[in-house]
């Protein structure tokens, strides 16, 4: 048996991006439990040369939505980056997921060999439906989401892996 493209990309975003959203506010809760300026927190790296929390969120949300907008055909509205508390976070996150709700199984299935065409560090990159879902969009969600999970609990909001993956 195979699995569907639709069901491999859209509601595990789906999924992924509600998870997001409960580690947010889990990061949230926490500044406003010790009194921590959230700005702090929002902007917080794991490491110097890595993107800060806002950046890992806005990534997560951007790679998530262009996939599923790419794979059903679809050109994505740009969104500006400009988030800066983590209600602004939570609340760009809700809107791709509502994005991500519109599309139907029909506008992503037989998409595993339509080429994909988007822009990568300054350069056209082209790549068959599944390649993309499998190689590009999935692997960079996990890590931007992982990554902004890792910001907030090294920082010390209690998180678990409950958390990240969700209830069953």
């Amino acid at each position: 048996m195979t699995i569907s493209m639709y069901s491999a990309s859209i509601p595990v975003c789906i999924r992924m991006l509600k998870n997001l959203v409960g580690i947010l506010e889990k990061g949230a809760g926490h500044c406003r439990e010790n009194d921590i300026d959230e700005s702090v927190m929002v902007g917080a790296r794991l490491f110097p040369d890595m993107f800060p929390l806002a950046r890992q969120v806005q990534i997560a949300s951007d790679i998530a939505k262009r996939g599923g907008a790419r794979l059903a055909g679809l050109e994505p509205d740009a969104v500006e980056d400009n988030e800066k508390t983590f209600h602004e976070l939570i609340e760009r996150v809700r809107n791709v997921i509502a994005f991500l709700d519109t599309l139907e199984p029909e506008q992503i299935e037989g998409s595993e060999d339509r080429p994909i065409t988007f822009r990568l560090r300054g350069s056209d990159v082209t790549m068959a439906g599944q390649v993309f879902l499998l190689n590009f969009v999935m692997p960079n969600v996990y890590f931007h989401i992982t990554t902004a999970y890792d910001i907030l609990r090294h920082n010390g909001v209690v998180l678990g892996k409950p958390d990240y993956l969700g209830r069953f």
